[in-house]
C-alpha cells in the first residue's frame, strides 16, 4: 500500500458528538510529529456513499461507528481479512492514485487487546449479549480467546442466523438464544448493546457473580450491566480499553496502511493516546 499522502481524517457516524476519537487520535498524531487534523463528522447510511464519493484528495481516511460499519463493507474496493469474515468495518483509507477503498476491522484487535491488558487471554465459554455489527466482532475476538462455544443472546434469534455461520466460518459453534434463555455459567460475557441499554429479561445470578463482564459501553460508566455485575460480586471491565486499542490500530493503518506494522515509539504514542481520555 503506499505512503500516506493527504492529512485529513475524521470519525464518521450518527450520532457522533460524544465520540472521544478526535481526542485519541490528536493524541497520537502529535508524538508521531504529524501535522494531521481529525475531526468528526455526522453521517448516516443513506448519506455514506455520497459522502465518501465527495471527497477530495485531502483525505487520507476515516473512523466508523454505528450505524455505518455493515455499510462501509458494502462499498469497499478491498476489505482485510477481518472486515470480510465479520461482514462490517471501521477504518478505511484512500489507496493509490485511483483511491481504492480499503477497508479494515480494527474491532477484533482492540477486544482481545484490552482483555489482554486486563488479565484475560483466554476464555472457552463465551456469552455475546447483542447481535449487531460489534457481536460479529466479538465472536471473531472470542475464536482468538480460543473459544470452543459462543452463545449468542438477542431479542429476535432469527435476525442473528449470519452469526451462526460466522461461527462456522471462525471454527466456534454458535448458539443463538433470547435473553431469557442465556447459559447459567461461561467464562466471559461480552456485551455489545448500546450504552445505558437494559436487557429485556434478567440474567442467571450464577452467570453474573462467576463470570467476568466486558462491556462495549463505556459512557456513561458504569452501564446498568456492569453494576449488575459488582453488585453480584462479579467483574466488569469497561470498554475505554477496547476504544484505545481500535484507535492505535487504526493510526497503524492511516499511517503505515498496514495493522500489523507498528508505530514510531509506539509505547509513547499509546500512553499519550491513554491520557487524552483518561
Amino acid at each position: 500500500m503506499s505512503e500516506p499522502s493527504g492529512r485529513r481524517l475524521a470519525v464518521l457516524g450518527s450520532p457522533i458528538a460524544h465520540s472521544k476519537s478526535p481526542a485519541l487520535h490528536a493524541a497520537a498524531y502529535r508524538v508521531l510529529g504529524l501535522d494531521w487534523s481529525y475531526e468528526r463528522i455526522e453521517v448516516d447510511e443513506r448519506g455514506l456513499a455520497d459522502f465518501l464519493d465527495s471527497r477530495d484528495e485531502s483525505w487520507r481516511g476515516f473512523s466508523l461507528t454505528m450505524p455505518l460499519k455493515a455499510r462501509l463493507r458494502e462499498l469497499a474496493d478491498e476489505s482485510d481479512r477481518l472486515a470480510t469474515l465479520s461482514e462490517a468495518a471501521n477504518t478505511l483509507v484512500f489507496d493509490g492514485a485511483e483511491r481504492r477503498r480499503v477497508v479494515f476491522n480494527t474491532d477484533v484487535e482492540g477486544i482481545v487487546r484490552a482483555l489482554a491488558e486486563a488479565g484475560v487471554d483466554r476464555a472457552e465459554h463465551v456469552v455475546v449479549l447483542g447481535g449487531g455489527a460489534t457481536a460479529s466482532s466479538a465472536l471473531l475476538a472470542s475464536a482468538a480467546l480460543g473459544a470452543v462455544s459462543v452463545q449468542i443472546a438477542v431479542r429476535t434469534p432469527a435476525k442473528a442466523t449470519g452469526l451462526v455461520k460466522l461461527g462456522y466460518d471462525a471454527g466456534i459453534p454458535v448458539d443463538v438464544v433470547p435473553f431469557d434463555a442465556v447459559a447459567d455459567e461461561a467464562d466471559l460475557v461480552i456485551a455489545t448493546l448500546p450504552g445505558g441499554a437494559r436487557l429485556d429479561a434478567d440474567l442467571p445470578l450464577s452467570l453474573v457473580s462467576r463470570s467476568t463482564l466486558f462491556d462495549v459501553a463505556y459512557d456513561p460508566w458504569p452501564s446498568s450491566l456492569a453494576e449488575r455485575w459488582t453488585d453480584a460480586g462479579g467483574r466488569a471491565i469497561s470498554g475505554l480499553g477496547m476504544l484505545l486499542h481500535q484507535a492505535l490500530v487504526q493510526v497503524r493503518i492511516f499511517v503505515a496502511g498496514d495493522p500489523a506494522v507498528p508505530l514510531a515509539d509506539e509505547e509513547r504514542v499509546l500512553q499519550a493516546m491513554r491520557d487524552a481520555i483518561a
